[in-house]
C-alpha cells in the first residue's frame, strides 16, 4: 500500500513539473533586437506572435527591461528569446537570452 501511494505522489510531482515546463515555455517570445536605449532602460523587440501578452500576429515593438543590466548582454542585430509581462506602465521584458 505504501508503494502505491509513493508511486502515485511520484507520478503527480512528474505531471505538475511537465505542466510547469509546458507553461515556461509557451511564454518565450522569439525576436530580434532592432535597438537599445540604455538611458530609458528600453530594447525594441521585432518578434513573433507572442500568446502570453495576447498578440497573435508578428510586430515591432518597445520594451522595458526590468533589471537595465539585461540591455549588456544584447546587441542590435542579436536573435533572442525573451518573456514579458504586460503591466498598467506598459510591457516588461522579465528574462532575454540570445538564440542558440
Amino acid at each position: 500500500m505504501n508503494r502505491i501511494i509513493r508511486f502515485a505522489a511520484a507520478l503527480t510531482l512528474t505531471a505538475g513539473l511537465t505542466t510547469a515546463a509546458l507553461a515556461a515555455g509557451a511564454a518565450a517570445i522569439s525576436g530580434e533586437v532592432k535597438k537599445i536605449d540604455e538611458g530609458a532602460g528600453k530594447i525594441t523587440l521585432k518578434h513573433g506572435p507572442a500568446k502570453s501578452l495576447g498578440m497573435e500576429e508578428p510586430m515591432t515593438m518597445v520594451y522595458r527591461v526590468k533589471d537595465p543590466a539585461m540591455l549588456k548582454q544584447v546587441k542590435v542585430g542579436d536573435k533572442v528569446t525573451f518573456e514579458a509581462e504586460e503591466a498598467a506602465s506598459g510591457y516588461t521584458v522579465t528574462k532575454i537570452d540570445k538564440a542558440k
